[in-house]
Order: structure tokens, then sequence, then C-alpha cells
């Protein structure tokens, strides 16, 4: 008997900001869209397009990184698809969205990897002895991103 597979990875953009909800139990609901832009040959010449696709993440993670996830921010995403169905004004509706199971930061875009908050994720205790220790390495690189 064979096996179903559905799985999606996407790298792209993210079109607007991601929306944070609480589902009625407390779960945490992150919304956002990525734009993924391929090229296609249209005769002689190549042409760009552009494809859209929303995606919902939910969950602690969802929590933790929607301040991340920014216009214009790159991400690449793994998840499956996933339909909901339903009847508006008579008439038959569908949906087809990403449902994540990971989602990587990747280049620039949005603030430039700064969470769009004034507060900034508290990592816990402070590690000024390892900064100092770590001076000389030439690593400027400070880590605040909460996974």
């Amino acid at each position: 008997m064979a096996t179903d597979i559905n799985s999606v990875v996407l790298i792209g953009r993210l079109t607007r900001d991601a929306e944070l909800r609480y589902s009625n139990s407390g779960t945490a609901i992150c919304k956002f869209a990525i734009a993924n832009n391929y090229s296609r040959k249209q005769g002689d010449s190549w042409t760009e397009e552009t494809n859209f696709f929303d995606a919902v993440l939910m969950g602690r993670r969802a929590e933790a990184l929607h301040k991340y996830l920014v216009k214009g921010k790159q991400v690449g995403i793994q998840g499956e698809l996933r339909q909901g169905r339903w009847e508006q004004d008579g008439q038959k509706r569908s949906r087809v969205e990403v449902f994540v199971n990971d989602v990587n930061l990747l280049g620039g875009g949005g603030s430039g990897g700064e969470p769009r908050s004034e507060s900034r994720y508290d990592a816990g205790p402070s590690h000024q002895a390892d900064d100092a220790e770590n001076t000389g390495s030439g690593s400027d690189f400070e880590d605040d991103v909460p996974f």
C-alpha cells in the first residue's frame, strides 16, 4: 500500500508583518504570507513571476518568533499543506495554507533581524564572564535569537 506524502519547503520573503493571535484554549497562532519569485521563459525573453503562500505557525515557537517575522524578511519554512473548507453566503469556499513545522530566519530585509517591538528577548542570566573570555576571538556577533 502506498503512503501519501504532504511536504512543502519554501524560501521567500514575508509580504507583511506576522500576526499573532490566541485560540480559545490559549494556543498561540502566528499567521504570515511568503512571496516566492521565479523566472520563466516566455518566447525569447525571461519574465519574473511571483507566487504567494499563506502560512500558519502554532504553539510556543509562534509566540517566540512572531516579532522576528517582519515584512521583507527572507525565511525558509518546512511544513505541510492543509485545506480549510467552509460555506459563506451559500457559496462553498476553501483555502490552502502551509502549516509550518520549521522556520529558518535567513537573509536581510525587514528590520535587519531585530525584533519589531521595543523590548528585546531576554535570554536569561548575563554571560559577561563568557564575553570577556571571547574578546580576543575576533567574533563581535551577539546572539539574541531565542532558539
